[in-house]
């Protein structure tokens, strides 16, 4: 029996022992008043922190009832759907948005300029990275090859350890410009050594926004539409950034908390998001709507489609988990303000692709879905799609693989990871250190 194989026998065994040396009952989180997951019993995150950063509202206060209301997301005191709405049809807005959310007021025309040329100029790996780093052991999993990337680029730093602010923004600025290369690369070097197919490098063009050079980066010949260009824009100012209590964004804070470094807080943040709990919900939509593609023979036939999404419900078809993916939100009841700007945009690139009876059988789930989670759990509690719902089918339509869904979250949301982590360097020198309390039963050792 080789090593691998004897590790994998020892450790299949010992589980049993760690299954019953670990396991806690649930009779003493309730007793010691733990809140687990720190979600208290009605679901709401336990207060750990402030931020002036982003600001999520999801219900109201209505004569001294909490009342649901229809989702709102801001973004440094902006609505998100104005701040996209103020944008011309064609402007794309990442960069302004993040320089929003990074500097915390709005750009003057000169400090925009400024802002979109340091990132023009920051959007080149160092000489030879490509080739040293990430084709060296390319992988299906970008998350990991782009985590390796940014620990790696710290060796290229002549300051990597200094945490001063100015040195912390220079690093975050220059992260979320390389953050397409990383990503792009990554999947080109795992579809060439691993697929077996053909590779293809771009340079990104330092005159391009972030969407833009994504779109570049990726296709063969270069090529995209204006309007696959606004729309992945929208998806990413989407997700840049969603309160201090998510995840990978409350990783972040609790690792720079410790004083480590801009390179190593991103990285912790990236393993955060790669969680299939975090950052792969729009993996799972697309998985359940080939599924459903697959049986539903009809797409405007709505009981047919009901039926199949009962027994989906029901744990009778796709994965068994009794759950219609894209469907609620940890926050949002009502609706989720990401989604409904959103839709518009991905009707527009529906209908530019000819991917209309995608929409429909998109809009039918959408339909059809609350209605049946509302008989199944008998309560008036809302269940609304979230943005994942779309987000999926948008880069689908847009030609990204699979591999990169996660990647293109990632993308985006840097930008509030590098605002949460300057504010938590401005705002205090605490480490974050919660507690937990002991249940460990005492023992004596028995004398030889």
């Amino acid at each position: 029996m080789n090593l691998e194989a004897m590790m994998n026998d020892y450790t299949k065994r010992q589980e049993e022992v760690c299954l019953r040396n670990d396991m806690i009952s649930p009779r003493l989180f309730e007793e010691y008043g733990v809140n687990l997951g720190l979600r208290d019993e009605k679901g709401n995150g336990v207060l750990t922190g402030l931020t002036k950063i982003s600001k999520i509202i999801s219900f109201k206060i209505e004569d001294g009832q909490k009342v649901e209301c229809d989702g709102e997301l801001w973004y440094r005191g902006y609505r998100v759907e104005d701040l996209i709405k103020n944008l011309a049809d064609k402007e794309l807005g990442f960069e302004k948005i993040a320089y929003l959310l990074l500097m915390g007021e709005m750009p003057e025309q000169n400090e925009y300029d400024e802002f979109k040329q340091m990132m023009g100029e920051y959007r080149q790996l160092p000489s030879n990275f490509t080739r040293d780093v990430i084709m060296k052991k390319p992988g299906a999993d970008i998350m990991n090859t782009m985590t390796r990337s940014i620990l790696t680029l710290a060796s290229y730093d002549d300051e990597p350890m200094k945490t001063s602010i100015a040195n912390s923004l220079r690093q975050c600025i220059q992260l979320i410009s390389q953050f397409p290369a990383l990503a792009v690369y990554g999947y080109n070097a795992y579809n060439y050594y691993v697929n077996q197919s053909s590779m293809i490098i771009h340079n990104p063009d330092p005159k391009l926004s972030t969407a833009e050079n994504l779109l570049l980066m990726l296709r063969p010949d270069r090529q995209y539409t204006q309007v696959e260009a606004k729309v992945l824009d929208t998806a990413l100012l989407l997700h840049m950034e969603h309160g201090g209590g998510n995840n990978s964004t409350f990783t972040t804070r609790v690792v720079t908390s410790t004083g480590s470094d801009t390179y190593s807080t991103i990285a912790a943040a990236m393993s955060s998001l790669k969680g299939p709990k975090h950052g792969g919900a729009n993996i799972k939509v697309m998985e359940m709507v080939a599924d459903i593609r697959e049986h539903v023979k009809d797409y405007a036939d709505r009981e047919e489609l009901a039926a199949y999404l009962s027994k989906i419900l029901d744990g009778e078809a796709f994965d068994g988990k009794k759950l219609i993916y894209g469907m609620g939100h940890a926050v949002y009841t009502l609706s989720d303000p990401r989604e409904k700007v959103f839709k518009h945009y991905v009707e527009r690139l529906a209908e530019a692709k000819g991917r209309q009876k995608d929409m429909m059988l998109y809009q039918g789930i959408e339909d059809l879905a609350p209605v049946l989670i509302g008989e199944r759990r008998r309560t008036n509690k809302g269940v609304s799609p979230n943005v994942d719902f779309y987000s999926g089918f948008v880069y689908d339509m847009l030609g990204i693989p699979k591999e990169l869904y996660t990647a293109m979250f990632a993308v985006a949301r840097i930008v509030g990871w590098s605002a949460h982590r300057i504010e938590e360097l401005i705002c205090t020198d605490k480490i974050i250190r919660p507690a937990y309390k002991s249940v460990m039963e005492t023992r004596e050792l028995e004398r030889n």
